[in-house]
């Protein structure tokens, strides 16, 4: 159980950096946020949160799991 929610956890704050566009360097920033509206930058971040609001609750139960069972 303890696997599970910490991959669950990492994918989504992978997913939610993705979406939030925090990997990319600053070119490609100015780039997209110039050739996107206002309501598309507004649903990709939500999305982000949600997915980051997910993972940081997966990782919290992860770390509860780690420190009850003790791995």
């Amino acid at each position: 159980m303890f696997q599970f929610f910490l991959i669950t956890g990492i994918v989504c704050i992978i997913i939610s950096g993705i979406f939030v566009g925090a990997w990319v360097d600053g070119d490609r920033q100015r780039a997209n946020f110039h050739t996107e509206t206002s309501e598309d930058r507004s649903v990709r971040t939500k999305v982000a949160l949600i997915f980051a609001l997910v993972g940081l609750i997966a990782l919290i139960i992860s770390a509860i799991i780690y420190i009850i069972v003790g791995y």
